[in-house]
C-alpha cells in the first residue's frame, strides 16, 4: 500500500494541494516541517515538526519510514541538505524518492524525476537510448498556457524565506540552504531600483555587426552551480571562458555576458566581468548585459555557453550551437558541443535536430509534467499527472532510468584563494554553504555522509 512522505516543497500552495490529490485517490500522506516557512505553507493537521539537528536527521527519518510504513518520498530541490540525506536513506531502505523542481522545459513544465536531477539524474545520456524512448511518442505540448507573474513567484519566495528566518526560535536547529543571509539578499535589491542598468549598445544589432557569442550567467546561489558543476564560484567559470575566448575565438568577435534576471547584484558581476576581460586584454570585445530580451541576442549568436542553464534548451531549439560546462541533462553527444571550450569558438559541433526532437519528446513523457506551481489550472493539471505517475510507478518510464546516474563523473575545482593578490573574488569573501561540500564528513547514518564526493548508487 502506497504512503507518501512530503519533505520541503516550493513556496506555494502546490505542495499542500498535491497531498490532497494523493489523499483523494485513497493514498495516505505524511509531512515533515523543518522551518516556520514549511509550517506556514502546509497548514494541514498531522504534520511532524522536526527540530533535531541535520546530523540526527537520517536516523530519525529511517525510524519514521519504518514506523509509518512510508513507501515514497517527495521533495522539492534534490540538493537541499535534508533531501540529499533523505535520498541516501531511501535507497538504503528501498523507499522510492522523487525530486520535484521547475521544469527543464519552460515555461509551463515541472520536473519529476526519481532520486535527483542534473548530475544525479538517471535519465540516459546515450543518443540511441533516447531515440528508442521517443520512438512512437507524440511531441509534447510546448504552447504556454499557465502563466504566472514574477510578482507571484517573488512574493511567495520572500514570505517563505522571511518566515523561516524570523521563525528560527521555533526551529532553532534548522539548517537553511541559503547562500546569502535572506535579509541582506532582499535588501540588496533596493539599489537596483534606482541605479542605471547595463544594456547593449544601440548599434549592437547592426547588419555589419561582428560574430557574437552569448554566455548566460546563472545565480551564484543556485544549486545547479553549487551541486551540479565543478565551479565553487562563477568567477572561476568566467575566467576560464574569457581566457579561452581571448586565445581561440575569431578575431574581432565579441562575447556578451548576460546576467540572470533574478541576480541580487551581491556578486557585482559587471565589475567582475570587466576585471576579467581587462586581465585577458579583451575588454573592448566583452559586453555585459543586465536588461534586454534574450531572444534577439540568441538569434544574433554564433554560439551559446552555459554551465547548465535551461537557456541551453532555447538555444538548441533555435539551432544555435551550444556548450554546457557543467552537468546538464541535455549535455548529450549530437546535441551539445563535446570538444571543449577552446574548439567551440571556431568549430562548434552541429545540432542533430532529429535527436533534439526525440530528447524533448522523451523527457516530456518521462521526467517532465505539464503544469505550474503558481497558476491554479496549471497546478490542477500537474497534480493529476504527478499523482498518477507515482501511484502507477511511471516516473522515468518508459525506459528513462539508468541505475547509476550517467553524469556523476566530475572533479570540483579547488577553493579560490581569496586573499591572493589578483584574486577574482573580493578579499576575505566567504562562500556560504560551502560546508555542505567540503570539510570533514558528518557521520549521519552508517554509510550516509555529507561530503564532497558523489552520492553512492549501488
Amino acid at each position: 500500500m502506497t504512503k507518501v512522505l512530503f519533505l520541503q516543497g516550493p513556496p506555494s500552495v502546490f505542495w499542500r494541494e498535491l497531498s490532497d490529490g494523493f489523499e483523494a485517490q485513497g493514498i495516505d500522506t505524511k509531512r515533515v516541517n523543518f522551518s516556520f516557512g514549511d509550517l506556514l505553507y502546509w497548514r494541514k493537521r498531522g504534520a511532524i515538526n522536526y527540530r533535531g539537528t541535520l546530523r540526527r536527521w537520517p536516523r530519525y527519518l529511517a525510524d519514521l519510514i519504518r514506523r509509518e510504513a512510508i513507501t515514497d518520498i517527495v521533495y522539492y530541490a534534490d540538493r537541499l541538505p535534508y533531501h540529499r540525506l533523505a535520498a541516501r536513506v531511501g535507497r538504503k531502505l528501498g523507499v522510492r524518492c522523487y525530486a520535484v523542481e521547475f521544469g527543464y522545459l519552460r515555461p509551463d513544465w515541472i520536473t519529476l524525476e526519481r532520486d535527483g536531477m542534473g548530475r544525479f539524474s538517471h535519465f540516459p545520456d546515450d543518443p540511441a537510448a533516447i531515440m528508442k524512448i521517443a520512438d512512437g511518442m507524440s511531441p509534447p505540448d510546448m504552447k504556454a498556457k499557465y502563466a504566472h507573474t514574477f510578482e507571484q513567484e517573488a512574493t511567495n519566495e520572500v514570505i517563505y524565506n522571511l518566515a523561516s528566518y524570523f521563525g528560527r526560535p521555533l526551529y532553532p536547529l534548522y539548517r537553511s540552504d541559503k547562500y546569502y543571509d535572506p535579509l541582506i539578499d532582499y535588501l540588496s535589491w533596493l539599489p537596483r531600483m534606482v541605479r542605471k542598468r547595463h544594456r547593449l549598445p544601440a548599434d549592437f544589432f547592426a547588419e555589419n555587426a561582428p560574430k557574437t557569442y552569448l554566455l548566460a550567467l546563472q545565480l551564484q546561489s543556485d544549486y545547479q552551480i553549487r551541486g551540479n558543476s565543478q565551479y565553487r564560484h562563477l568567477s572561476q567559470m568566467l575566467d576560464e571562458v574569457v581566457y579561452s575566448f581571448a586565445r581561440h575565438a575569431p578575431d574581432k568577435s565579441r562575447l556578451v555576458v548576460k546576467q540572470h534576471p533574478l541576480d541580487n547584484d551581491m556578486e557585482g558581476w559587471a565589475k567582475v566581468v570587466a576585471r576579467i576581460a581587462d586581465k585577458h586584454r579583451v575588454k573592448g570585445r566583452v559586453l555585459f548585459m543586465e536588461e534586454g530580451e534574450l531572444a534577439p541576442v540568441l538569434n544574433q549568436s554564433a554560439g551559446v555557453i552555459v554551465v547548465n542553464s535551461t537557456t541551453a534548451l532555447q538555444s538548441l531549439r533555435a539551432n544555435v550551437p551550444t556548450i554546457a560546462l557543467g552537468a546538464a541533462v541535455y549535455d548529450i553527444p549530437g546535441m551539445t558541443h563535446q570538444g571543449g571550450i577552446d574548439s567551440f569558438w571556431k568549430t562548434p559541433e552541429p545540432i542533430d535536430q532529429k535527436l533534439l526532437t526525440a530528447f524533448i519528446a522523451a523527457i516530456g513523457a518521462t521526467i517532465q509534467v505539464k503544469g505550474n506551481f503558481y497558476n491554479r489550472e496549471g497546478r490542477k493539471l500537474a497534480i493529476e499527472t504527478i499523482v498518477g505517475r507515482i501511484r502507477d510507478g511511471l516516473v522515468n518510464e518508459p525506459g528513462a532510468f539508468v541505475p547509476v546516474p550517467p553524469r556523476l563523473a566530475w572533479k570540483r575545482l579547488p577553493v579560490p584563494q581569496e586573499q591572493r593578490s589578483g584574486s577574482l573574488l573580493p578579499a576575505g569573501l566567504e562562500l556560504p554553504g560551502k560546508e555542505i561540500f567540503i570539510g570533514p564528513p558528518e557521520p549521519a547514518l552508517a554509510t550516509v555522509r555529507v561530503n564532497d564526493g558523489s552520492d553512492k548508487f549501488r
